[in-house]
């Protein structure tokens, strides 16, 4: 275990709890908001202790989850864009709760938190069948095409598990409204896709094979 790398990953942690935290409470105006709190309670448990997980188990993995850096010009506008999309959806869920607009019922709040720690539960199995994934569009040396497991159903189960993840996000928030915003991630994703599918037929052996093989990229029997 590398002390930069634990070091770097709790500071982006910390730096990610503070700028959540932020971005859902300040809007609301006070602490007291609880799908805030079910929120950060579900988002940072989790990946904390993936963190350490991988900090043990795979240190590599984490130092390439921890590369943000995008080094393609239009994949780079998919990250901006979905920044956007949380900046936006953050707070207006922070707004929804303080000015009462639209809240959803608790009940539902709770069914969401558990689709959501069920869609960390997969997106934690696609880590361990695929540890060549990375936050940037990218072929490693000697990387091979994964076609087990999740593989075996849909070609970007990761993606599959963010968007059942970001569009439970804000019914846990308890927000209509923001839910709205959100919506905007499979659009986002989409695009994603297409140019990552692009860039692997052409540097990553057997991807276009694989796609023959495999016929759905997000959804299975839809897309």
């Amino acid at each position: 275990m590398s002390g930069k790398l634990f070091a770097g990953a709790l500071i982006k942690f910390a730096a990610g709890v503070v700028l959540v935290g932020l971005l859902v409470f300040l809007p609301a105006g006070s602490f007291a908001f609880f799908n805030g709190r079910l929120f950060m309670g579900i988002l940072f448990v989790p990946m904390f202790i993936a963190g350490i997980v991988m900090m043990f188990k795979n240190p590599q993995l984490l130092k390439s989850r921890l590369d943000a850096k995008e080094k393609q010009s239009d994949q780079s506008l998919v990250v901006k864009l979905s920044g956007l999309m949380f900046l936006a959806g953050f707070i207006v869920a922070g707004l929804n709760y303080r000015f009462g607009w639209l809240v959803l019922p608790k009940a539902v709040s709770i069914a969401a938190a558990v689709v959501f720690l069920a869609a960390y539960a997969l997106y934690a199995e696609v880590l361990r069948e695929n540890t060549y994934l990375s936050r940037t569009i990218e072929v490693k040396e000697n990387q091979k095409v994964i076609d087990t497991g999740l593989y075996a159903v849909v070609r970007h189960p990761m993606y599959s598990a963010t968007l059942l993840l970001f569009l439970s996000m804000p019914l846990v928030l308890g927000s209509v409204y923001s839910f709205i915003i959100f919506l905007a991630y499979p659009f986002i994703i989409a695009k994603r896709i297409k140019g990552e599918e692009a860039f692997l037929e052409k540097e990553l052996e057997g991807y276009r094979e694989y796609k023959q093989k495999v016929k759905y990229r997000l959804i299975p029997f839809i897309w």
